[in-house]
């Protein structure tokens, strides 16, 4: 699977589909069979119709991990579906699912701290592997 091929799937079959809704999917890369991609959307609507056409139309082209972007867990609020979403993939087309596509920067681990947003045991274990050692999380400021 090239970067190619991905973008060709991604433009013909799945973007035009996000974009009706408000949405887009962006390739962030492609490793081998996995392809890293960023969902971005309003999340007026239900955003469940994008996350069961996207990973259906990966598995289709060769992908065998779905990476939920970190951005999912910083933004504010924080996406209340990650979860779901982490559960569901798996369970409907038997794909990996890995939450966060990179560290957690320090500023949003300041503020949502603040907040107390990722006080619950859930969000905790949601955020773990995005949680690196101070000095990693500040290069990502």
């Amino acid at each position: 699977m090239d970067r190619e091929g991905v973008e060709k799937v991604l433009n013909e079959k799945i973007r035009p589909a996000l974009r009706m809704d408000g949405g887009n999917i962006e390739l962030v890369k492609v490793d081998e069979n996995k392809v890293f991609v960023k969902l971005m959307g309003a999340c007026g609507g239900c955003p469940g119709g994008n996350i069961e056409y996207a990973p259906e139309e990966m598995k289709k082209n060769g992908a065998e991990v779905i990476h939920l972007a970190t951005g999912m867990l910083v933004g504010y609020p924080p996406c209340p579906r990650v979860d779901y979403f982490r559960k569901f993939i798996p369970e409907r087309f038997g794909l990996k699912v890995v939450v966060g596509t990179h560290p957690i920067p320090e500023k949003y681990n300041l503020i949502h701290g603040k907040l107390k947003t990722w006080n619950s045991k859930l969000w905790k274990e949601l955020i773990k592997p995005t949680m690196p050692n101070k000095k990693i999380r500040l290069k990502y400021d």
